[in-house]
């Protein structure tokens, strides 16, 4: 598991509990208004990571009074091969689990599930269900199975009998109300969703216009196998 930063308490990440959260490295989507860059982009990685998951289990360990549980996000956590043992460890300290994805691994998500190695789920929904609309939004073409991905992650998900939420970030001149009402339909009234506007900063749309080498880091994206 390689792990780009690690913040020791918070009373945000996971309602109404107090948590460690951990964010993974490395991500298969470069989706222009992401907020965290240095997490995504292999040019803006750090050399030499500060925290490694021998260092983040003996916190944990030495504070299983002080927290109610453990967030794991990105990056896209589900694009390491080792999550599903990096949660049963988190889980076998006794912490809740939450998991932050971008639905795009259903098949690593539904081995979670069926291990009961997460409590809590947060799939964000970039935009329509469609491949065309994600490859807009997330500026990948290398996972040409993007749609059927995030049709059978979110059906995974309302079935799994875990707290769900799920969530799109609404881009000015992209998601038209007509497209948000689909959405909200699409996860059904039941469950959870959250629309967060989209804000300004430096966004990888931010590096983008930096001159980095666009075409370079694009084609870093990793596609997923089952």
């Amino acid at each position: 598991m390689k792990i780009g930063g690690f913040i020791k308490q918070s009373l945000i990440d996971y309602p109404g509990k107090i948590v460690a959260v951990i964010f993974t490295q490395g991500c298969n989507f470069r989706c222009g208004y992401c907020h965290n860059p240095q997490l995504v982009l292999p040019e803006l990685f750090e050399n030499e990571l500060s925290y490694t998951p021998d260092i983040i289990f003996q916190y944990l360990q030495e504070h299983k009074n002080w927290l109610d549980g453990v967030v794991v996000t990105g990056g896209e956590p589900t694009i390491h091969n080792d999550l599903p043992e990096f949660l049963k460890k988190i889980k076998d300290y006794g912490y809740l689990v939450k998991l932050d994805t971008n639905g795009s691994n259903p098949f690593i998500l539904e081995k979670i599930i069926k291990n009961k190695l997460t409590d809590f789920i947060a799939m964000d929904i970039k935009t329509l269900p469609e491949r065309d609309f994600y490859f807009e939004i997330t500026g990948i073409q290398n996972i040409p199975d993007i749609a059927e991905r995030i049709i059978a992650s979110v059906i995974l998900l309302k079935n799994s009998g875990v707290d769900v939420e799920f969530r799109t970030t609404r881009l000015p001149d992209i998601h038209t109300n007509e497209m948000m009402d689909f959405i909200r339909n699409f996860i059904g009234s039941d469950k959870r969703f959250v629309v967060n506007e989209y804000r300004e900063g430096k966004t990888i749309d931010f590096y983008k216009n930096q001159s980095l080498n666009w075409k370079y880091l694009t084609g870093k994206a990793t596609g997923l196998s089952p």
